[in-house]
């Protein structure tokens, strides 16, 4: 599989996950840029972050004219979670390849084993429900902090978070992460903006279009599958890329 196929492929994928699921999208696309595309690390988790932040736009867009992102939920996320997020994107550089895989595989984990614990909320939602400031401020902020260490926009743990801890129904939680994921993204990529990463722009450029283009057909399958069938499955491809990729870092 040539390089431009491998992408054109791999970008389809991340884009169904945002755009369907709400998240995912760095989860997948990161072990894609490394097993796939042969990137180092440090430079997956950049290019991870400039393809979700593309995408999640583009998806947020949509979700929107269905009314169904809860705008002042995230935009609480998002800004809490802005500082934490560059600041976590500058330490990033520093830490070794194999730590880096190693939390990421940990906390898509913990993610996938709280979607799985957590009800499915009533599909219709609670746009009017009342948002604690100081809960979704915590939350967000530790999201933002993810965000910036591992290259991924957050919306694998702000779905959980929004659905379990918040309250929200799956379909207005993956409508409001896309606005988390897109937010926390800039805040991340520009922290990492003038380390040095050079990044494929001939690899990046079809990846990130096919994702783009994804999202929308993932969209479309989230307002037919029941929210419950999209928390499942969400988890569980969670928790099979964490296996894999964290048996890949421990194995000699």
């Amino acid at each position: 599989m040539t390089a431009l196929i491998a992408a054109l492929v791999a970008g389809a994928v991340v884009g169904l996950a945002l755009g369907g699921l709400g998240g995912g999208g760095s989860v997948l696309a990161v072990p894609a840029l490394i097993y796939l595309l042969h990137f180092g690390p440090a430079d997956a988790t950049t290019a991870g972050l400039v393809i979700v932040t593309l995408t999640s736009a583009t998806a947020l867009s949509g979700h929107a004219r269905d009314g169904n992102v809860a705008w002042r939920t995230g935009l609480l996320f998002a800004a809490a979670g802005v500082v934490p997020a560059m600041l976590a994107g500058v330490l990033a550089d520093r830490v070794p390849a194999t730590a880096l895989v190693v939390a990421f595989s940990a906390v898509a984990a913990l993610a996938a084993a709280r979607m799985l614990r957590s009800p499915a909320t009533d599909p219709s939602g609670h746009p009017g429900a009342p948002v604690r400031p100081a809960k979704a401020g915590a939350v967000g902020a530790g999201l933002g902090a993810v965000t910036g260490f591992l290259g991924v926009g957050g919306g694998f743990l702000a779905v959980p978070a929004l659905v379990g801890v918040l309250g929200l129904a799956m379909r207005r939680a993956v409508g409001t992460s896309l606005l988390v994921i897109t937010v926390n993204s800039l805040a991340a990529l520009g922290a990492r903006a003038g380390t040095g990463m050079h990044l494929d722009w001939a690899v990046v450029g079809p990846f990130t279009a096919a994702a783009v283009l994804g999202a929308w057909d993932g969209k479309r399958l989230a307002g037919k599958v029941r929210g419950r069938t999209l928390q499942t499955l969400f988890a569980y491809v969670l928790l099979a890329v964490a296996l894999f990729m964290l048996a890949d870092a421990l194995v000699p």
